[in-house]
């Protein structure tokens, strides 16, 4: 068996006790405990729970993201197609085990107004997402408002989809980014 790093470790625990549970909720002796490793150990990666908590949002990020461009560049096909695949890769995410919404949305509900790192690495994802959109937007010949209203589109699932339990959410996103696609290309090449 291939030995994991202490610090991928310790961020494993955390990821999905945070995620799990929420950050209030799980304490540095919970993550010692789930990574199996001596609170001196988890100390001398992480100095406080603050840090820790950042450097799970800022992996989550790296990782949603990386998982969500592989998949649309996966998918091919046109510019608007791409567009498409992201809310079929939210439909994966939703209908995935243990689904309970956006990271950087629940922890920003927790810790945001209070710990400023937190707000940091929320603001940062939501961005980077929109940006990602954008880029794919304009492949695709649409305004640049179009962007900001898919992202408005997919963060709207992402929510109902935790809320009430319905990878079905994506789908009827999907319908309507579809929707809004063909309103904001009308009289332009598909």
């Amino acid at each position: 068996m291939e030995q994991v790093d202490p610090r991928t470790r310790i961020l494993d625990a955390a990821e999905e006790l945070f995620y799990g549970r929420g950050v209030q909720a799980v304490g540095m002796d919970a993550v010692r405990a789930a990574s199996g490793l001596t609170m001196r150990r988890v100390y001398q990666h992480f100095p406080s729970k603050e840090d820790l908590v950042e450097a799970y949002l800022l992996r989550r990020d790296a990782r949603w993201r990386a998982s969500l461009a592989v998949h649309v560049s996966r998918a091919g096909g046109t510019p608007r197609e791409q567009v498409l695949a992201v809310f079929d890769w939210l439909g994966d995410w939703f209908a995935e085990p243990g689904f309970r919404g956006c990271a950087f949305v629940n922890s920003f509900g927790e810790l945001g107004a209070t710990t400023p790192a937190v707000a940091a690495a929320a603001r940062h994802h939501k961005a980077e997402f929109a940006g990602y959109l954008a880029g794919l937007v304009e492949a695709v010949g649409a305004p640049p408002a179009t962007a900001a209203q898919l992202s408005l589109l997919a963060e709207g699932a992402i929510t109902v989809a935790a809320v009430h339990g319905d990878p079905g959410a994506a789908a009827e996103a999907r319908e309507a980014a579809d929707v809004l696609l063909d309103a904001a290309t009308r009289g332009r090449k598909r």
